[in-house]
């Protein structure tokens, strides 16, 4: 059982940078995929980001350059380091875990946080 908490969203200007955390607790997390969606109003949960346990990260074309995903194994946390942010970027952002080797489906990822609101104004 894993059980994950974000926080670090806000409103931000265009342009700013924000950091978001994912804390995990479960014994689990060394060895387990963890992912950053979001879901902006209106619209589906989409794929950011996703990170092994060994580090190897994955981007979705929208976010790559701007965004950096990195994990604290030691300390059970996942982060989200997004920089240049756009309106567009403007969405409720949620941490998942998933088994070694989860795709960027929403359905890989069998746990998840509440997410934090992230809110970029023009």
């Amino acid at each position: 059982q894993v059980q994950l908490v974000e926080s670090g969203g806000g409103l931000v200007q265009a342009g700013d940078s924000l950091r978001l955390s994912c804390a995990a607790s479960g014994r689990l997390f060394s060895f387990v995929t963890m992912g950053w969606f979001r879901q902006a109003p209106g619209k589906e949960r989409e794929f950011v980001c996703t990170i092994t346990w060994s580090g190897m990260a994955d981007y979705a074309d929208s976010v790559k350059g701007r965004v950096t995903i990195s994990r604290d194994n030691a300390k059970n946390t996942v982060y989200l380091q997004m920089d240049s942010l756009k309106f567009e970027d403007t969405a409720v952002y949620y941490c998942a875990a998933g088994r070694p080797g989860a795709s960027r489906a929403p359905g890989a990822y069998a746990y998840w946080g509440q997410g934090t609101q992230v809110t970029v104004s023009s």
